[in-house]
Order: structure tokens, then sequence, then C-alpha cells
């Protein structure tokens, strides 16, 4: 029987998805595992390994899907079977790498077609799977990094060298936080948010909290030293000073364990830029 997880923001897309599987479950072949409204959600509960096959949307919140398929464990990935409306970005890197997807509405039809894959190639991941999901998330970094952005509405940028502190408004005063107390700069949802340590306490493992900010990653990335700070995707900026392990993922990527816990997953390319400045 195959595990079936439901990631999607907008009830009525659960709804009709949970209405689909119907005759799936009925005849035993599926089990609903769960649903998620959000990455974030997806990820903690995908991680635990509830399901064998992710029904996975594109646009939701916190995360977006291809963000989620980078931050799955490997050793317990899913089949994953995209789905969203018509996206003329995301249909062309589905049918670039192969990988399964389904237009809202989702026929009955095309559900069946996909589950059928799904089921065909039950207990049979391998590495050909692997390196079609390394292609996907490979091309949408290309494709995102090559994408005009717009003009910057934030503070502007600083010329006269790397900055030493960064202002952070935060309720009704601007906390200034030093570059070395930054331990990354990440963006979801179009939101770019600071994880900065938190001042110590005595006998106490150092916490981080997250601030959110005006920047862009790109005038971040203009600000800070590039000796000291790293663009390791398209969505995150991290201290090198505050990378505690370096853990292996898949298709040569790393996921990034930074002081106080916090994790970050490296795109392909720029892990080897990792792996070549600390001479791994």
């Amino acid at each position: 029987m195959m595990r079936v997880f439901i990631a999607d923001d907008e009830t009525p897309a659960r709804t009709r998805l949970r209405k689909l599987l119907e005759p799936w479950v009925a005849s035993g072949r599926v089990a609903v595992a769960g649903e998620a409204a959000d990455g974030p959600e997806a990820v903690r509960r995908i991680n635990r390994g509830e399901a064998d096959v992710i029904l996975l949307d594109i646009r939701m919140p916190g995360l977006d899907g291809f963000e989620v398929l980078e931050r799955l464990d490997p050793s317990c990935r899913p089949f994953v079977i995209f789905t969203t409306a018509f996206d003329e970005y995301a249909v062309r890197a589905f049918e670039a790498n192969a990988i399964d997807y389904l237009l809202k509405p989702v026929s009955r039809d095309r559900l069946d077609d996909a589950l059928g894959r799904a089921e065909r190639a039950s207990g049979a991941r391998g590495p050909a799977e692997d390196d079609r999901i390394a292609r996907l998330l490979d091309w949408v970094e290309t494709q995102t990094s090559s994408t005009p952005r717009a003009e910057p509405t934030g503070p502007p940028e600083i010329r006269d060298g790397p900055i030493r502190q960064l202002s952070i408004p935060y309720r009704d005063r601007i906390l200034v936080a030093p570059v070395e107390s930054v331990v990354s700069a990440e963006i979801a949802d179009g939101i770019t948010r600071l994880h900065v340590i938190e001042e110590p306490v005595p006998g106490t493992k150092p916490k981080v909290k997250a601030h959110i900010v005006a920047y862009t990653l790109d005038q971040l990335a203009a600000l800070l030293d590039p000796e000291v700070f790293m663009r390791v995707h398209r969505s995150a900026i991290v201290h090198f000073d505050h990378i505690r392990e370096i853990i292996p993922w898949f298709s040569g990527r790393y996921k990034l364990v930074l002081t106080g816990g916090h994790e970050v997953i490296a795109s392909r390319e720029r892990s080897k830029a990792i792996k070549d400045r600390l001479r791994i």
C-alpha cells in the first residue's frame, strides 16, 4: 500500500485530491498519510518518513515546491508528483527532466496515470531518479540566476567597502547587529530574513533569531565581505565562520549546519565552491 501525502496551501485543492484518491483508498492500494498547507510543515512531516508518494504544489508559503524538494532527506524522499496551475516555467522544468506533474484542476485520469507510475516504481528508486531530481533543481537554480531582477527598492548600497554592522527594524526600535553575529541571510516568499545570534546567556547554547529586513539578497551580497560571506543558494547567503557541520546531501549537494543548529542546503554548483574553499 502506498502512503500518499498532499502538500498544497489551498484547502479546495487538498479536498479535491482526497476525493480523487478515494477509489485508490477503497481498493487498499493507497492510504492518505496526511496533509500540509505550507512548505516547512511538508518538510517536517515527510522527513519523518510518513510518505511513499507526495503530491506537491509549486506555490506554497514558507517554501515553494522546489525548495521543499531540496530539503527532503535523500534517505526517505518519496516519489514526487508536482501539482501546479499552468506555469510555463514549471512545466518546462518538469518536461526537460522527465518529472511527473499534474495541471490544476487535476483530472482523475491524469492522477491515476501518475499514481500507476509511482506504484510501478515503488521500491525501485535508484540513481536515475536521483539524477532527474538533481537536474531539475540545477535547472531551477540556473533559470532563477539568469532571470533579470527588478531594480532594488530597499536601502541604498554602500560602495566604500564591506559593512561592519546591519540595522534591523524591531518593534519600536532599530537593532544594530555586527556582521559577526549574522549566521545567514535567506529569502522566502519575497521576504528577506537575517538569522542573527542573540545576546548569549552564560552557560547556554547560542540561539539564533530570524529578523525581517528590507534588503534584497543581491544588496546584501554587495554589502557583505565576500571573504567571509558566500551565496550558497539562490535563496541563501551564509557566514563561513558559522558553519559547524557539512553533511553530504544528494547529487553533490551539501547540507550546512550553522551556529545554533540552523540548516541551509547549498546548491550543487555552490557546494563545489564550498568544497574548494574549505579544501575538502
